[in-house]
């Protein structure tokens, strides 16, 4: 497919012309931003969303877009229902509700110093994660398992392993309610038995931090957030469930689209309208794996804040938890009216603006929390959500990539990376060096320039620069 680029300004791209495309496609980010490795088809794939039936504005590109499966990872794109809109598995991806919390602890860095070696070495025992088996809890039966898929974190919670905050500080209050679980597959379920309470491979983490730069103090201390302040940042989601339900799905949809009149130029792309049987039971499914991934994060959570109580004597508090691999059934304005979009954010997150009415009261005035994670040796970042966010209140979710992981593996050396992390104060207990060679800082865009381009294109408000101190990796 050929497509042009037409810059708008010193922050954004529109991408066109290209066959079929019902809307235009847009860039958020400068050009040094955009993917430019040979061969590299992201932004081929932004048009490609560009479309769906009933796409609303635009397919939208975060600053840290990249190559992902059908939709970009930095995508975003909403369909109206009413206009025989389409929900896609590929514009949510395979780790179904992966997302982000961060909690804040009563110590600085300098009084957490002297324990980071204890606690990392506590917390390397206690967190499973890698590949395959392993979690923190284990349903006694089926009908266990169907209690976390049906009630999330808010289940969790009750069983003990939280505190009602903990509900208020999670996106739809750390459950979504139309989960129906005979929409999951036997295969499905059987990979999530095993997997509750761990933070899986790749990119997913559990971090230690302290806050290096306030930008907005009101806000960050509307947030909990204070300079030098210690956090616990936990990226992950609902592991090999999310995997299978969209596989599942992804070919159910494939099968039935042209039944709909439904044509898309990358069979990656399949989709179908919201309102069809296939598309509610995508929905309900897709529900049930979010809810999986809340509680696997909340179990988390809970194991995190036992060892920081036994190592450091402080309690651990949820500043916020929030999905960046999810459609939603929202309301927006289009086309001079509101209207119920589904609204796919794949590796972009929500970004709800203040005076909202999904946020808890405590925040109303702020907007809601957004975390962009980077890497290992670099910075992580809290930003608020803003009024007027053209691309549905989404805003970017991380340092995005600019390496495949195989050519991370060609191109980093163990030895090198444990002396730039070492020399960086980040102390680090991964499984295996293989996969943090995998995350290595190189294989990622500069995160400073990402969240500026987020805060130049009005997706976000910048509070707060987080560093790394200790990092858990799978």
């Amino acid at each position: 497919m050929h497509i042009r680029l037409i810059e708008e300004g010193p922050w954004r791209f529109r991408i066109e012309p290209t066959n079929g495309m019902r809307v235009p496609g847009v860039a958020f980010a400068p050009r040094e931003l955009l993917p430019s490795e040979p061969g590299d088809r992201t932004l081929e794939q932004v048009a490609n969303v560009a479309t769906l039936t009933g796409i609303v504005r635009a397919s939208y590109a975060m600053p840290d877009l990249h190559w992902g499966y059908g939709f970009p990872i930095g995508g975003v794109a909403a369909t109206d229902v009413s206009a025989g809109g389409v929900v896609s598995p590929g514009g949510v991806g395979f780790d179904i509700s992966c997302g982000v919390r961060l909690l804040t602890a009563d110590l600085d860095r300098a009084a957490l110093l002297p324990h980071l070696p204890v606690l990392m070495d506590r917390l390397d025992r206690v967190i499973p994660r890698g590949l395959g088996r392993g979690s923190l809890w284990r349903p006694h039966d089926r009908d266990e398992l169907y209690e976390v898929l049906l009630g999330g974190a808010r289940y969790v919670v009750g069983q003990g392993h939280g505190v009602p905050r903990d509900l208020d500080r999670c996106e739809d209050h750390g459950v979504v309610d139309d989960a129906d679980i005979s929409q999951i597959s036997e295969r499905a379920l059987e990979r999530g038995t095993w997997q509750v309470g761990s933070l899986g491979s790749a990119n997913h983490f559990l971090e230690v931090q302290a806050v290096d730069t306030v930008m907005d103090e009101p806000c960050a201390r509307t947030f909990g957030l204070a300079a030098g302040q210690v956090c616990v940042m936990i990226h992950c989601g609902s592991r090999g469930l999310g995997h299978q339900i969209c596989s599942d799905h992804v070919g159910r949809m494939d099968s039935v689209r042209r039944r709909y009149g439904i044509s898309v130029p990358d069979p990656q792309l399949a989709c179908a309208p919201v309102d069809s049987p296939e598309g509610q039971d995508y929905l309900a499914a897709m529900a049930a794996a979010a809810n999986y991934a809340r509680a696997n994060r909340q179990w988390l959570s809970d194991a995190a804040r036992r060892v920081f109580r036994a190592v450091t004597g402080t309690d651990l508090a949820l500043v916020y938890d929030v999905s960046h691999n999810l459609a939603k059934l929202e309301s927006h304005p289009a086309d001079g009216a509101r209207k119920t979009l589904c609204v796919h954010r794949k590796g972009a997150t929500r970004a709800l603006p203040p005076g909202h009415p999904d946020l808890p009261g405590d925040l109303a005035a702020v907007g809601q929390p957004v975390f962009v994670p980077g890497t290992m040796g670099t910075a992580s970042y809290v930003l608020t959500g803003v009024r007027d966010n053209e691309a549905f209140d989404s805003c970017c979710h991380g340092a995005g990539r600019v390496w495949s992981r195989h050519r991370a593996l060609r191109e980093v050396t163990s030895g090198r990376l444990r002396t730039e992390l070492a020399d960086a104060g980040v102390t680090v207990r991964p499984t295996s060096w293989r996969s943090v060679k995998e995350e290595a800082p190189e294989a990622y865009k500069d995160v400073d320039a990402v969240v500026s381009a987020g805060e130049h294109n009005g997706l976000g408000h910048l509070v707060a620069r987080l560093v790394p101190l200790g990092v858990l990796k799978g």
